[in-house]
């Protein structure tokens, strides 16, 4: 079905009430890598209940963890084939640290369509909420679908971050595992491109791939603990855009430079030859 702009932007996707314990916290943060290093006090702030702190990240799975179904592209004015999309880009914006068990409430929209002519991308926003109306976290996102642009919409702007012109102040190698999409997934992404062959080939890929909110955690975990100490509360807000995939098993290599409050971040596959997996990615912190 053609995108029909009108109907689609600015469109109510309602209400979502839903909750979350610890136990969730402690599942998610395994699906990111956590606990490779199970003694280290650091590590045991993401895997032990006595002293947990839950990153940032936690709040793109949080409403679906308890979601067994994959995924649907279906909003007002847009129906999409699950195997055109692939994520775009992802923000998370938290208003104050996110608890380790609670409720909430989250509002979305669609905030914008723009058409790039053999692709449509596709813009959401989503705002949490406790029950009592305290703000948690505000994430927007953009999913990049392929074959459904040349609708006549707007094409949007390029917004480049581009690195200092230096060497970077740290470089990170964080291994993923094999089975990191196989446990990933448990955190509400049941999409077939991350676990089934056939789908992914179907798809235009050769192997399925690990989800690119996986691979936005594991870089955000690395950083917060090369960084900040792993003080999960020192970040504002987490920004990237997902410039290529990344294959479960393989190593992602991460440069950060230091520019005052904000960690400019890219990440590259270096068993591709450094090909590149996030980019144009911003770690605001309140240091």
């Amino acid at each position: 079905m053609p995108i029909d702009v009108d109907k689609a932007i600015g469109a109510d996707l309602g209400e979502t009430t839903f909750g979350w314990t610890a136990s969730d916290v402690l599942l998610y943060h395994l699906g990111i890598g956590a606990g490779s290093a199970p003694s280290d006090p650091r590590e045991l702030r993401y895997t032990y209940e006595k002293d947990l702190r839950v990153l940032p990240t936690f709040a793109t799975v949080a409403p679906n963890m308890r979601i067994f179904e994959p995924p649907s592209v279906s909003f007002p004015g847009i129906d999409v084939d699950l195997a055109k999309v692939v994520h775009g880009t992802q923000q998370v914006v938290v208003h104050r640290p996110v608890p380790v068990e609670g409720k909430a409430i989250a509002s979305g929209r669609i905030v914008d369509v723009l058409d790039k002519g053999k692709a449509a991308v596709i813009v959401q926003e989503s705002r949490v909420s406790t029950p009592e109306g305290e703000p948690l976290w505000t994430t927007r996102l953009s999913i990049f679908a392929r074959g459904e642009g040349g609708f006549g919409g707007n094409r949007g702007s390029s917004e480049r971050i581009e690195p200092p012109a230096r060497e970077p102040d740290a470089v990170l190698d964080t291994p993923t595992l094999p089975q990191q999409a196989l446990l990933y997934r448990l955190c509400g992404d049941r999409n077939p491109l991350h676990v089934d062959p056939g789908f992914a080939k179907a798809a235009g890929f050769d192997v399925p791939i690990l989800h690119g909110l996986c691979t936005y955690g594991i870089v955000a975990k690395a950083v917060t603990d090369a960084l900040l100490d792993a003080d999960v509360t020192a970040i504002s807000s987490w920004s990237a855009k997902f410039a290529g995939i990344v294959l479960p098993g393989e190593t992602l290599r991460t440069r950060v430079w230091k520019e005052g409050a904000r960690l400019l971040v890219t990440t590259t596959a270096p068993e591709r030859g450094e090909a590149p997996v996030l980019s144009d990615a911003v770690l605001e912190t309140t240091r």
